[in-house]
């Protein structure tokens, strides 16, 4: 884990990590973010496999939609922006 430890008295500071610290004497800014990725949210329901996206038969193009009967979504051949902009059944 990274720790940032910022002491203004001294106008120093210490990042550390698990290969050392690194110390900035004369920081440029005076403000510092740090981010860290936070914990994945939970899984759909039961049973639900949540967002499936099919992309094995993508083309350029490929526009995705949702495929009811496979549950899925897909990017493929059957909906392109040439499909939709030259005689797309809407």
């Amino acid at each position: 884990m990274t720790t940032v430890n910022v002491t203004t008295a001294e106008n120093k500071v210490l990042v550390t990590t698990p290969d050392g610290t690194t110390v900035v004497q004369t920081p440029v800014t005076t403000t510092v973010t740090a981010t860290t990725a936070g914990p994945q949210g939970p899984k759909g329901d039961t049973g639900d496999a949540g967002l499936v996206l099919d992309s094995s038969s993508k083309v350029d193009g490929s526009v995705i939609y949702y495929n009811a009967s496979a549950n899925t979504f897909r990017a493929d051949t059957t909906w392109t922006t040439d499909t939709l902009t030259d005689g797309g059944n809407f």
